[in-house]
């Protein structure tokens, strides 16, 4: 107890740094669809999650999640009716920065679409920690 008087200048910040790493790790408000690069990997991993890319085309070639459909923004709205069969799996979407396909998950998200996920900072941040990206169109 000696201890903890003592040093209390030291203790509380400590204390305090540590609740709010824990409270933003867990709590992230007004994103409860986001999704990291490494939540998306683990869903696609243990329940087969299929990924949408809302990117153009050129981009989509360039590098894409392994695995994922291309459906540009342009078209994203005609081809919702396409992705009715898989309504009530999980989906995540991902476009370049995470803004589109954020507005597209919100879209799918209000038609009943109950499993619509979108990674946070797009193919940027998937790209930032490393993982994998495939080239060349789906075949």
């Amino acid at each position: 107890m000696e201890f903890v008087r003592q040093n209390l200048y030291l203790i509380i910040p400590a204390i305090a740094s540590g609740a709010a790493f824990l409270f933003f790790t867990f709590y992230r408000p007004g994103k409860k669809n986001s999704l990291t690069p490494t939540q998306a990997t683990l869903l696609i991993n243990r329940e087969s999650a299929q990924v949408i890319d809302l990117r153009k085309a050129p981009e989509y070639v360039d590098g894409h999640v392994p695995e994922s459909r291309n459906i540009p923004p342009d078209l994203f709205d005609a081809r919702i009716d396409d992705l009715e069969k898989s309504k009530d799996l999980p989906l995540i979407l991902v476009c370049k920065r995470g803004s589109d396909s954020a507005r597209a998950c919100a879209r799918l998200a209000a038609k009943g679409f109950s499993k619509v996920h979108y990674v946070e900072g797009g193919i940027d941040a998937w790209c930032e920690e490393g993982l994998l990206l495939k080239k060349g169109s789906k075949k």
